[in-house]
């Protein structure tokens, strides 16, 4: 059993940054691929950033491309998203998410078998 825990969620005005946290324990994480998601009001979930444990291949959403940076520090078990330059529209709850398969990087919620509680991140303008 996979067990997240995010943090580092936040009021902050645009321009400024945030750092996320996802701490992870249960089974060795290191085949597996994390991903951060994030839901606004009224909008799906949305794969922003993820990262193969493995060999630290990523892929991030375009609108948050050269703003966002997803890293893992394999010692503390835990996944970290670097926030800069945040823009209002990256108002959401950030999630991090586990999946557990073997092979390239999933960027479908339905991939992804374990979650945490979510950390609210909020913009202003």
């Amino acid at each position: 059993q996979v067990q997240l825990v995010e943090s580092g969620g936040g009021l902050v005005q645009a321009g400024g940054s945030l750092r996320l946290s996802c701490a992870a324990s249960g089974p060795t994480l290191r085949r597996y691929t994390m991903g951060w998601f994030r839901q606004a009001t009224g909008k799906e979930r949305e794969l922003v950033a993820a990262i193969r444990w493995s060999d630290g291949a990523t892929t991030y959403v375009d609108s948050v491309k050269g703003r966002f940076t997803i890293s893992r520090d394999n010692a503390k078990n835990t996944v970290y998203l670097q926030m800069n330059m945040l823009k209002p529209e990256d108002t959401a709850v950030y999630y991090c998410a586990a999946d557990l398969s073997l092979g390239s990087i999933p960027t479908m919620m339905a991939a992804y078998e374990y979650w945490g509680q979510g950390t609210q991140v909020t913009v202003s303008s």
